[in-house]
């Protein structure tokens, strides 16, 4: 990358993922295959369009994968809209305080039963 900017972006996830210890750094062993992995960027705008945030993913490539052979079940940590409405309707009708914040860095922590190589 030559733009400073995305290199800041990259910088600031490789550091969120070493803090959060969630590699480990070793040699392929033998008759195992590395998955490759992507980064992708997003460049985020205010309400009025101007440029506020360049953000960097460092994404698996997880369709060189096989169901039931490399893993077994996949998730993503998202919200479902009915849920949102459901939690706002009840902070609604009990007149409760709604509390917004902005997470940098999601990690899910789950302990694998696979072995999973990245490169």
């Amino acid at each position: 990358m030559k733009e400073k900017k995305w290199c800041k972006a990259m910088d600031k996830k490789i550091h969120a993922i070493e803090k959060n210890d969630t590699r480990e750094l070793r040699e392929l062993p033998k008759g195992k295959q590395a998955i490759g992995v992507k980064w992708v960027y997003k460049t985020k705008c205010n309400v009025e369009g101007k440029v506020y945030k360049h953000k960097a993913r460092l994404m698996v490539k997880g369709c060189k994968k096989k169901q039931g052979i490399d893993y077994k079940e996949t998730f993503s940590p998202v919200a479902r809209m009915k849920t949102v409405r459901v939690v706002l309707a009840v902070v609604a009708l009990y007149k409760l305080k709604v509390h917004q914040m902005d997470v940098k860095s999601a990690f899910l922590n789950e302990v694998l039963e696979e072995e999973v190589y990245v490169e």
